[in-house]
């Protein structure tokens, strides 16, 4: 997992107005969340933060006025609809040695059985907690060979050390669905049987 290091500004003005005048000067506005705590709102710069925001779950060690400085993963990211540009970010304090419960994408490796079948992921990501400095960039999962009726359950997928599932074991992720020309021919059999 990847730490980027990213300076910040306490900010004081809130609004639609002060927050287009943060954007104006190619910053973003955001919130650092904990449990318990105050949030704090802060200025960052936007074209760091959408380098960092690339990696999905990355550890932003912020430099807060060049005081304080907080680790922190993405919770919320909003992006304008149109462009694309970063509007607001919340953040989600944590702390060394700390399980976040977080989601990581599941690429799936390998070819499946001849037959032009398609490959469906029922889940893009799957939920998992893990210690906030060691979490993965992406779980891997072999399909090498699946045939047509084939699932691939969560419990079936490959974890790393100290990471635990945090979905019910028996949830499908990925599943092997036939071909659409399989299915069509075998309906024009039926139909020239009777």
């Amino acid at each position: 997992m990847s730490e980027v290091k990213i300076a910040a500004e306490t900010r004081t003005e809130f609004g639609k107005g002060a927050a287009r005048r943060i954007r104006r000067a190619n910053k973003v506005p955001g919130v650092l969340y904990e449990h318990g705590m105050t949030p704090i709102h802060l200025t960052l710069p936007g074209h760091d933060l959408l380098l960092a925001l690339r990696t999905p779950n990355v550890l932003i060690s912020l430099d807060i006025d060049g005081k304080t400085n907080e680790l922190a993963i993405p919770k919320a990211v909003q992006r304008d609809p149109l462009k694309g540009f970063l509007v607001h970010v919340d953040l989600l304090r944590v702390k060394r040695g700390e399980r976040v419960v977080v989601e990581i994408p599941v690429v799936a490796e390998g070819d499946l059985a001849p037959g032009g079948n398609l490959l469906e992921h029922v889940l893009s990501s799957l939920p998992v907690e893990a210690e906030a400095t060691h979490i993965p960039d992406t779980l891997p999962v072999s399909v090498q060979g699946l045939d047509a009726g084939a699932s691939v359950l969560a419990k079936d997928i490959p974890l790393p050390q100290g990471v635990k599932l945090a979905v019910d074991e028996d949830t499908p992720v990925l599943q092997v669905l036939a071909s659409q020309t399989e299915a069509a021919e075998g309906t024009e059999e039926e139909g020239a049987e009777a």
